[in-house]
């Protein structure tokens, strides 16, 4: 077996930097979202989803692949927000396991309603202390860290982070 190569005190900190903005916005996004809009950040997670497609509808397992969440969270999450009127759960009459979830007026709505703000507080954390070249950096590792997720185990990785 291969020796780890641990991280260096410097990638240790840069690591735990990034765990813990991860842990503190997403709180910090749940808490201003709740207080706000009355919304969870899960809701807005499926909303988003939905309003990104024309039809603001997508099958099940799509919106399941998008938030990368397991199939009963998301049963969860729907139900959930079904019964606040914010989606509705539509059977698929081609498969007759499959169901869409289509986003009502009043999911639009809640999803109106909150976008400013959330952009807003979005915007004042993160982007207004970043020049436009960090912006572009962290594009950029972000969109390698992705592909390598993607990538299959087996498939060479390029240096840069994209799938070779």
């Amino acid at each position: 077996m291969d020796e780890v190569k641990w991280l260096s005190n410097d990638e240790q900190v840069a690591w735990r930097a990034w765990l813990a903005v991860n842990a503190q916005l997403t709180a910090r996004m749940n808490r201003d979202l709740q207080a706000k809009n009355g919304l969870s950040l899960a809701d807005y997670d499926v909303l988003v989803n939905l309003t990104d497609v024309p039809d603001r509808a997508l099958r099940m397992y799509e919106l399941g692949d998008k938030l990368q969440w397991e199939k009963s969270r998301l049963s969860r999450q729907v139900m959930r927000m079904a019964a606040r009127g914010l989606v509705e759960r539509r059977e698929c009459l081609d498969d007759r396991r499959g169901a869409f979830v289509d986003l009502t007026p009043a999911g639009l709505e809640a999803i109106e309603a909150a976008a400013p703000e959330h952009v807003t507080m979005i915007r004042q954390m993160l982007f207004d202390a970043w020049t436009p070249e960090e912006v572009a950096a962290l594009t950029k590792l972000y969109t390698g860290v992705l592909e390598r997720l993607a990538a299959k185990p087996g498939d060479e990785v390029a240096s840069d982070g994209s799938a070779a």
